[in-house]
Formats: C-alpha cells, sequence, structure tokens
C-alpha cells in the first residue's frame, strides 16, 4: 500500500509530540497529542470567526491528513491483533 502524500505530512508537522500511543484492552491506538488536539480545536475556532490564512489552511489540511493515517494505522493494527487470527499481519517475514 502507498500512502502518497505521506512525505509532505511528514514535512509539514512537528516530529516532536504530535503523536502518542494509548494501550486500550491491550491494542495499542495511535492518537494526536492534546498539544496538536488544542491547534486544531484553535484552528477551527479561528476559521468560524473568518478564514484562516494560507498557512493556517495547510496546516489544519495536515492535521486532516494525521487524522486520516492514524485511523488507517489503528484499522491496521486492530485487525492485525484479531483474536480469532483473521487479520493479516502487519509485516511479512521473508
Amino acid at each position: 500500500m502507498v500512502l502518497p502524500h505521506l512525505p509532505t505530512l511528514v514535512k509539514a508537522l512537528p516530529m516532536d509530540d504530535a503523536v502518542r500511543i494509548e494501550p486500550c484492552e491491550g491494542v495499542p491506538i495511535f492518537r494526536a497529542t492534546l498539544r496538536v488536539q488544542e491547534r486544531i480545536e484553535d484552528l477551527l475556532d479561528k476559521q468560524t470567526e473568518g478564514p484562516l490564512d494560507d498557512g493556517e489552511e495547510r496546516e489544519l489540511a495536515a492535521f486532516e491528513e494525521l487524522d486520516e493515517l492514524l485511523s488507517l494505522v489503528n484499522r491496521l493494527v486492530r485487525n492485525a491483533m484479531e483474536p480469532d487470527g483473521r487479520g493479516e499481519p502487519l509485516a511479512r517475514s521473508a
């Protein structure tokens, strides 16, 4: 599977303190950090007051891509850890 905008997303987001991993019933769940969530809320609040500038629009779009990516990763992890073994492995052994 190829995620075409992943390189753009990685460049757009700060590398430190953007994603955290929380265990939930033995399954690791990837989530945006509180700092990122607060920034998203700030941008959405500002957007209701008026238009965002170009940099803020790009930042909000990058956060939307991050949300999509984390959702995908979480689905893959959950499927791989299904107890009935139906999930596909995350990595294939050579």
